[in-house]
């Protein structure tokens, strides 16, 4: 069916990009297959055909029809089934004009041309896979329909598992008729009208009730380290639960309350507490948890752990496919739960992950912190923002050799360390690695604490970074 958005206006309008394009009525049925199979590859998309150069282009011929309705049968492997339907209008001279909709849903398989070809959507753009990159994408395909799937146990139900007050709010901010015509043109029900996963974590009443472990834990600990027993050092642990909308936003209000804060000179010259870490960073690490976790895992949560030098978030689910977290800026844009990710850009929430991944890299730069670290896990992913500052690229241009190692050395041990540990955790000679403290040491990135030149006992640490709840 159409979605509820579409008017003869919209249709012109509307910037192409990844769940929108354009093509005239004398595109060739090849050209028609790619885009379809780059929809179907990726989060489903809509195909607006009777458009060239913003100008509707008429009515189109019978044959013409028939090619749009037959295209994702006959060049299109497997097929890709899809809703055709035709919009009427009228062009600037008031002369009777169509537009033909096709509505792609997102596949759980992988599609190609009959040629062999395999195409993913990429923004406003149908992107040609190489041999790599369509074995991750079959890689990833084993879960990524899960959202779309009815709710275990709510089939008979109806749709007295929704919030429709939720739902006719929703319907209004994309121009839908009501709840049902939105639910319905963004997939949100199967063709039977039975709640998916994605409509119940979005506008469910009591969305827990069916998935208790959908929820958000915020840990705050008093030292830098997670202790147990009787050491334990846990200041705060509050479990947030609701609709992924309302869990994102009271998740965000208890970050902003409980992380520390530090005293920096504002552009007014005073003295003010200002956020340890960039808002937006922690916060798109936050909201690319909640959209892109995988809720078929359904024996974990999402935890937001909150030390007094960085914020970890651990999420359910593996980075997709054979993506290396070790380089998260080369994950293609990817969304595991495409209904959920398109509804919450709906809602100006949210991006695709590798979007959301290069937004968290620009903001630390931005503040001029060191990068995020991923950490992956057989089940999990976990993000690691530190309240560290990089270190300038001329700086480390005059640092010698194993400098970088030095830093990074000190900073996942988080405790003061002698020379000697530190040799011997990076298995460096001992000249190489004094030279390397010393040169540190001038340039303020690292302190020394001892009772003489030649203490043993003498430790070197990172610089303190004086912290307030």
């Amino acid at each position: 069916m159409t979605p509820p958005v579409w008017t003869c206006n919209t249709v012109v309008s509307t910037p192409e990009d990844q769940w929108f394009d354009r093509k005239s009525f004398r595109t060739q049925g090849k050209d028609l297959a790619k885009t379809i199979i780059a929809f179907a590859n990726s989060d489903g998309g809509t195909v607006a055909l009777g458009i060239h150069s913003g100008q509707l282009e008429g009515l189109p011929s019978a044959d013409q029809l028939n090619q749009f309705r037959q295209v994702g049968v006959e060049q299109v492997n497997p097929t890709v089934r899809y809703d055709l339907s035709v919009l009427d209008c009228r062009d600037e001279d008031g002369n009777p004009a169509q537009v033909c909709l096709i509505d792609v849903p997102a596949s759980e398989q992988v599609h190609e041309s009959a040629g062999g070809t395999c195409y993913l959507r990429v923004g406003d753009q149908s992107m040609k896979l190489n041999f790599d990159d369509q074995l991750e994408l079959r890689y990833s395909k084993g879960e990524r329909q899960f959202d779309s799937q009815p709710v275990r146990g709510a089939e008979d139900l109806g749709l007295a598992p929704l919030n429709t007050q939720n739902a006719e709010a929703y319907a209004g901010t994309i121009g839908a008729r009501d709840a049902i015509s939105a639910l319905r043109g963004r997939h949100l029900l199967t063709r039977r009208d039975e709640v998916t996963v994605a409509a119940e974590l979005l506008f469910g009443t009591d969305p827990q009730e069916f998935f208790p472990n959908a929820l958000i834990r915020v840990l705050q600990y008093e030292g830098p380290r997670r202790e147990t027993g009787r050491r334990q050092n846990i200041v705060e642990d509050i479990r947030i639960e609701g609709t992924l909308p309302s869990m994102i936003e009271e998740a965000a209000a208890t970050v902003r309350r409980l992380f520390p804060r530090r005293r920096r000179l504002d552009d007014t010259g005073t003295f003010t507490w200002q956020a340890t870490l960039p808002e937006d960073a922690w916060l798109e690490g936050l909201v690319n948890a909640v959209l892109h976790r995988s809720y078929s895992l359904t024996g974990d949560h999402i935890r937001v752990e909150l030390y007094p030098d960085r914020i970890e978030i651990t999420s359910p689910g593996r980075f997709p496919g054979l993506a290396d977290p070790r380089t998260p800026l080369t994950i293609a844009r990817f969304a595991r739960n495409p209904l959920i990710a398109r509804v919450a850009i709906d809602l100006g929430v949210g991006q695709e992950l590798g979007e959301g991944i290069r937004r968290i890299y620009d903001e630390m730069r931005a503040g001029g912190f060191t990068d995020p670290e991923y950490r992956q896990t057989s089940g999990t992913v976990t993000l690691i923002l530190r309240a560290e500052h990089a270190v300038d690229a001329r700086t480390m241009d005059r640092l010698p050799r194993y400098a970088d190692d030095v830093l990074v050395t000190l900073r996942e041990a988080r405790a003061p360390l002698g020379t000697g540990e530190i040799v011997d955790i990076m298995d460096v000679n001992r000249p190489a690695v004094q030279r390397a403290l010393k040169a540190l040491r001038e340039e303020g990135l690292v302190t020394w604490s001892g009772q003489s030149p030649r203490d043993p006992r003498a430790v070197w640490s990172l610089p303190d970074t004086t912290l307030t709840p």
